[in-house]
Parts: structure tokens; C-alpha cells; sequence
């Protein structure tokens, strides 16, 4: 049979249906024109949030983050079991220089505790947003089930309006944390292929996030050690967007494809520099290894 609001009369769904709007992010929070960042642009708009990615990459930056900030408070605990030391046995000059340290830690630590605040708030706003979408469809589902009455096809109406209103929160949310994901710093390894690599063999390396592009060339040297036009390149995060190799192989004016993958980022989000080792063909023969630092 039909589904129907069990206990609830026609003013009372069209009440429900109207407070989903009046939760909207943007009378809670002060968000940017989404022209500010990256996956917003003209022309880049895809009114499509992808809550599950979003929460991965929220976990990997938070536990990224508290790597950063435990760090920084040992350090700051050595700092000040040193400070206390020297003031009883050191010179002014080193005491005064050991104090200046400890305060910039603590300016620092103070960054980082603010910085997670703010992407937590951001998270918390986005499942709200998520949450109230999740509803609108739910509701809209059950009107679209129950009898037509002019109540219930201007309850449609609002309900689409709202969820309408969650998707574009949504997407300005996502685009307020990518502005928070910081940088990540790709350093060229070079090629490892063992008898596939030839002295005077000439390599084209492509790597793409988004629109961002790092096209460099290398040569296999004589002594079987390699030389690129480019070694460090500066990648800024994306939400939705992996990291795609491609690897060509330069022979005269010809070029011949060795191998195309993607690279996930999500453990780049950590302290320690990432060592990455692609197999850029199917059985391995060829890899290329980068080196990654968040």
C-alpha cells in the first residue's frame, strides 16, 4: 500500500519539511564564494559530494595533524626540561636563546590546535548538511508515495529546494577543507628496472592531480645512474582526485607508452617522508619511485 506520515497531519510534515531549510550552513558559518579553491572553479563545478571520500580524508588529515601536534609537545617538553636546567646552570645569552625556542613551539602548537579545530568544525558542519540531504530524499521518497494533494506537491517543492540547498553547502564545505590539506612535496627517485633500463634510454614522466600537471624528462647514464630536468614538484591536495602516472618512453621522435597508473593519497597525510614505489607495467618490470613529504 501507499506510504503515508503515520502520526503526523499535513501541517505538521509541511513544518518538518520546512525546518530542513532553515538548518542551511550559511546561517551558522561565513564560507568563502566558491571561487576561492581549486574544485570549485567555473567550469569544474560538479554538484556531486562524495561524503565516504570526504570522511577518509578527514581521518587520514586529522591523525596526520595529531602526528604533528604530539611531536611538537615533545618537543616542547625537552625544550622546557632544558630550559629549567639552564637556568640554574648556564649563561643569560643561552638561557634567553633556549626561552625564544620554547615560545616558538608554542605559537606553533597553537596553530595546529586551532588548524584541527577548524577542520573539525568544518566535518561536523558537513554531516549536519549530509544528514538533512539524507532526509530530503527520505521525505521526498514518502510524499512521492502517498496520495497527490496541492499540500503534498508544494511539500515536493520545498523538499527539492532543500536539497538543493544541502548539495551546494555541501560542495562549498568541501571546498573549505581542501583549503586546510596543506602540500604535498614529490621529489623524483628516479626509475628502477633492473635489465629494462639501458645506458642512453630516455624516459618522459607525467604526473597529474587534477590540474595539476609535473612533466619531466630523464636520461639513463652510462653508469647506470639517472639525470631529470626537474627533481622536486609541489602538489596542492585534492578531495576527489588521485594522483595519475604515465610513462613514456622517448625514442627519436617517437614515443612509446610503458605504463599508466593511479596513486591514491591518502597515506601521504603523515609526519614522516613517504617512500612510493609504482609499478608502472603489469608485471612490475618497471617502476618509478617518488619520494613524498606532507
Amino acid at each position: 500500500r501507499s506510504c503515508s506520515f503515520t502520526g503526523f497531519s499535513t501541517v505538521q510534515s509541511r513544518k518538518l519539511v520546512k525546518s530542513l531549510g532553515r538548518s542551511s550552513v550559511r546561517s551558522r558559518m561565513s564560507l568563502k564564494s566558491p571561487k576561492a579553491y581549486n574544485s570549485l572553479q567555473k567550469g569544474a563545478v560538479i554538484w556531486d559530494p562524495k561524503p565516504l571520500q570526504v570522511k577518509k580524508i578527514f581521518e587520514a588529515l586529522k591523525k596526520g595533524l595529531n602526528e604533528y601536534l604530539e611531536a611538537h609537545q615533545a618537543e616542547l617538553d625537552y625544550l622546557s626540561g632544558r630550559h629549567k636546567d639552564t637556568k640554574r646552570n648556564s649563561r643569560l645569552a643561552f638561557y634567553y636563546d633556549l626561552d625564544k625556542q620554547i615560545r616558538s613551539v608554542e605559537r606553533y602548537i597553537r596553530k595546529l590546535e586551532f588548524h584541527i579545530s577548524k577542520v573539525e568544525e568544518l566535518y561536523e558542519a558537513y554531516c549536519i548538511q549530509c544528514r538533512l540531504r539524507d532526509g530530503a530524499v527520505n521525505m521526498k521518497h514518502a510524499f512521492s508515495l502517498s496520495p497527490s494533494t496541492k499540500a503534498s506537491r508544494e511539500s515536493l517543492v520545498e523538499l527539492y529546494k532543500n536539497f538543493q540547498e544541502c548539495t551546494e553547502d555541501m560542495c562549498f564545505i568541501e571546498g573549505a577543507l581542501e583549503v586546510h590539506l596543506g602540500e604535498f612535496h614529490l621529489k623524483m627517485k628516479g626509475l628502477v628496472g633492473f635489465a629494462r633500463l639501458c645506458p642512453g634510454d630516455q624516459y618522459e614522466v607525467f604526473v597529474r592531480l587534477g590540474r595539476q600537471k609535473w612533466r619531466l624528462k630523464g636520461k639513463i647514464e652510462t653508469d647506470d645512474s639517472q639525470t631529470w630536468d626537474e627533481e622536486e614538484k609541489i602538489f596542492i591536495p585534492n578531495l576527489h582526485e588521485k594522483f595519475e602516472i604515465k610513462v613514456t618512453e622517448l625514442r627519436g621522435l617517437a614515443t612509446i607508452l610503458v605504463g599508466v597508473v593511479t596513486c591514491d593519497s591518502i597515506n601521504f597525510f603523515t609526519t614522516k617522508p613517504q617512500a612510493i614505489i609504482v609499478d608502472i607495467t603489469e608485471l612490475g618490470t618497471i617502476k618509478l619511485q617518488l619520494e613524498v613529504l606532507w
